[in-house]
Parts: C-alpha cells; sequence; structure tokens
C-alpha cells in the first residue's frame, strides 16, 4: 500500500496553488469516485488536498435569471432545491436518478461532472485500456462550467468540457492540473420549466443508464416553437441532439413528428455488435420523453 499524504484548504487561491504546483496532488471532495479509482489502483495520488471547508456549495439566483451551482453542492440538495425543481424541473429529476441516496448526500455537482468511465476494463486495473492514464441535462440546456487555476479563471461551455478520444483518450475534460471546477451555470431558459428527464437502465434501482434523455418543448398557435433534447448512454459525452432539434422546430407537435425527429437524429449512429439495440432504445427514448414533455405543457 502506498502512503498518501493529506492536506486541508479554506480558500480556492489556496488549493489551486498546492494542487497546480504538485502533479502528484488532487482535490477531494465527496470523494464517491475518486477514493474508489484509488481503492482499484487505477488512479494514484501522492496528495490528497480536501476542499469541502470552501465556500462553494450555495446554489443562487443571478441578476440575469440565471441559476448558479457551486460546485461543492452536493447532488441531493441541488435536486430539492425549489428553484431546480421549479425552473428545471430535468436537471433535478437527473440527480435524483443518478446514484443512491448516500451517494447523492456525498457528491459533490464538480465531482460529479469529472466522474470517469464506468466501462469495467478501464476500473479492473488489469485489463489493456486507452483510457487509464467522460450529465446529460446540463448539456441540454448550454449549462457553462466555472474554473479557477493557476493562470486565472475561465468559463467552458458544457458541451465543450467533454472531449471526444480522439489521439488523447486518457484527457476527457479541458482542465488543467490544479484546475477547480468552482461553479456550474444553468442560463435562463424558459421552456426549461416543463422539461423532464427518463433514465432506461436494465434495473430500476442503482444503475447507470443504457439510455438516457432529457426533454423539453415550447409551442406557440399549435406548433413547436423550440425544443431541447439531450442524450447519455449512447457516446463518449453526453450528447445534444440537435438534429432532432431543427426536425422538430416549426413542426406539429405529434408522434409522427416525434418519431421524424427521433429518426433523424440516430441516422448516422454506428454501433457496435453489442450496443446496436441502443439505436432503437435511443430513438423511442426521445419519442417517449417528447410525448411526457408535450403532456406537461397541456397540463
Amino acid at each position: 500500500m502506498q502512503p498518501i499524504s493529506y492536506a486541508r484548504v479554506n480558500d480556492v487561491e489556496a488549493a489551486v496553488t498546492l494542487v497546480g504546483g504538485d502533479p502528484g496532488s488532487a482535490f477531494l471532495a465527496g470523494g464517491t469516485t475518486k477514493i474508489d479509482l484509488m481503492r482499484l489502483g487505477v488512479e494514484h495520488s501522492d496528495r490528497l488536498v480536501d476542499i469541502n471547508a470552501l465556500p462553494l456549495a450555495d446554489v443562487e439566483e443571478l441578476p440575469d435569471g440565471t441559476i448558479r451551482i457551486g460546485a461543492l453542492a452536493r447532488m441531493n440538495d441541488v435536486a430539492r432545491t425549489p428553484i431546480i425543481k421549479e425552473r428545471f424541473p430535468a436537471v433535478s429529476e437527473a440527480l435524483l436518478l443518478g446514484a443512491s441516496e448516500q451517494l447523492r448526500n456525498m457528491a459533490s455537482m464538480g465531482g460529479n461532472l469529472c466522474q470517469r468511465t464506468r466501462c469495467s476494463y478501464f476500473r479492473d486495473g488489469v485489463s489493456p485500456c486507452n483510457k487509464r492514464e467522460p450529465g446529460t441535462a446540463l448539456v441540454a440546456f448550454d449549462a457553462i462550467v466555472h474554473a479557477a487555476g493557476v493562470s486565472g479563471e475561465r468559463a467552458i461551455p458544457i458541451d465543450d468540457f467533454y472531449l471526444p478520444p480522439g489521439d488523447t483518450p486518457e484527457i476527457e475534460h479541458p482542465l488543467a492540473h490544479g484546475e477547480l471546477i468552482t461553479a456550474i451555470d444553468l442560463p435562463s431558459t424558459p421552456l426549461a420549466a416543463r422539461s423532464l428527464y427518463l433514465k432506461f437502465r436494465d434495473r430500476q434501482s442503482y444503475e447507470f443508464a443504457l439510455v438516457s434523455v432529457a426533454a423539453a418543448l415550447e409551442l406557440d398557435d399549435g406548433s413547436i416553437a423550440d425544443a431541447r433534447v439531450a442524450l447519455g448512454g449512447v457516446g463518449t459525452k453526453p450528447w445534444r441532439a440537435s438534429r432532432a432539434e431543427q426536425e422538430l422546430r416549426g413542426a406539429p407537435p405529434t408522434e409522427e413528428s416525434f418519431a421524424r425527429a427521433a429518426a433523424a437524429e440516430l441516422a448516422e449512429a454506428q454501433p457496435r455488435t453489442y450496443n446496436a439495440f441502443k439505436v432503437a432504445l435511443a430513438e423511442r427514448a426521445i419519442v417517449r420523453g417528447l410525448r411526457q414533455a408535450l403532456n406537461g405543457f397541456a397540463a
């Protein structure tokens, strides 16, 4: 067993300085993923820097209507915050379906964004894996991730936060070593108030998604004025269904329109032998999500 040192910090500057200046250091928040990976031998850090005392746990509304979620806010707390439940119900539902009650009480929002792949080859610590050295609802609503590092602060659009494997599959996020997520912004989006999140999995208790979908509709004079659709569990990153959204705008809110939009989104999918079933499952998930979003609009 390799020794690990521990430090606790009280402000963001101290945290990023300590970790940024030492390649062997890592941040520790809820620890629900980090500790597991260290126990499995998949990751190792010489020093863990505990950031739980940082003032990054609030959920607040900014003057422009944006909802800012602190990176250390716990999943359960965010899911049950009234303003999230009222204005972004899909986000609340996604968080509540994301893990067991115990894990949600510990897991931080920032850590949840950085959760590593669930692939068994990656996690067994033995099998060859080119990723050993990637939030569906957030992608649907153009969330912004705020981060602080030794070079200063920056804002990262959520769709740019998850990187495709390419030639560097071990790099899943654009964060530099020692760069700390401080907050997640949800811009004011009126149609999000009628959004929903569905998660399809092998078992309905604690399990990861085969396919998930976040969906929202806005109607105007009997037609779809705007739509938001995002998928999880179908690629290497949360997938914004832009083709489906484009197909839906201006169309009547019917089952046929939903099916055409779903088919357009999955038309260029390239499944493998053992996940080809996900194409049909994702299409059906989109249709069901849009149908239920329409029912919520009527209510």
